[in-house]
């Protein structure tokens, strides 16, 4: 398989080693102000790039009929934008906040346990994030995919990084050197407190995810998540 890699930074350098012993090639390795030379020749774009460049980087692929996969945070105003792109050209498009197999699951454990606490008013939940000094993004949106299914499923109507109410799920996002990605989050009460936690020791599982979710989608046609690659709907 060809793959286009657009940004180049720590992951995508990443992902391009586990890419080329997974015996795929590189085609593109498009980083900031690098033109798009060498995207056609692609099966499948992986965008690992910043928010600002994300929106270019899987539009321009998407118009050209390349299947995207995208775990760049921070830009998700737009994702109906590039959902509509991708169906317009019949294409494919798979965005996830977390391409880690071990996330994931947690993702699935998170939404369970929010279901069963949604009838635990006692209870109040709080959600912690650590990430290296790098990430652009706060909340990362690992956090925000975690806070958003505990909305979904309890009374909660909103979250945010400064005040905590009845209503209001706060989230502390911290930022520190070498830590690849930890989650945790909290319900407590008077009595006692329920945790369940996340924390990733490299980002080797977040490269592999992507890859794999590249070799899934290849030749696929529509819009898809890791719900659909790791098979958790």
């Amino acid at each position: 398989m060809k793959i286009a890699l657009l940004g180049y930074g720590k992951m995508g350098k990443i992902i391009e080693k586990i890419a080329l012993e997974r015996g795929h090639e590189v085609v593109l390795r498009k980083d900031k102000d690098q033109s798009f030379d060498g995207l056609l020749l692609a099966d499948v774009a992986i965008d690992f790039s910043a928010p600002t460049a994300a929106v270019e980087n899987i539009s321009e692929a998407l118009a050209n009929k390349i299947p995207v996969v995208s775990g760049t945070t921070g830009w998700l105003e737009d994702y109906h934008q590039m959902v509509e792109i991708c169906q317009k050209h019949e294409t494919a498009f798979l965005y996830a906040s977390n391409f880690s197999l071990g996330v994931n699951i947690f993702f699935e454990i998170n939404d369970y346990l929010a279901r069963i606490m949604a009838n635990f008013s006692d209870y109040k939940v709080e959600m912690e994030e650590i990430h290296h000094t790098q990430k652009l993004d706060a909340p990362s949106g690992t956090a925000i995919s975690l806070v958003n299914a505990i909305i979904n499923h309890t009374n909660y109507d909103e979250w945010s990084l400064t005040s905590s109410d009845e209503k209001t799920v706060k989230i502390t996002a911290k930022r520190e050197d070498d830590v690849p990605g930890t989650h945790t989050v909290t319900y407590n009460s008077a009595i006692d407190a329920i945790e369940i936690k996340h924390t990733a020791h490299n980002r080797e599982g977040f490269a592999l995810g992507a890859v794999l979710a590249a070799e899934w989608i290849k030749e696929k046609k529509g819009v898809f998540s890791m719900k659909d690659v790791l098979k958790l709907n």
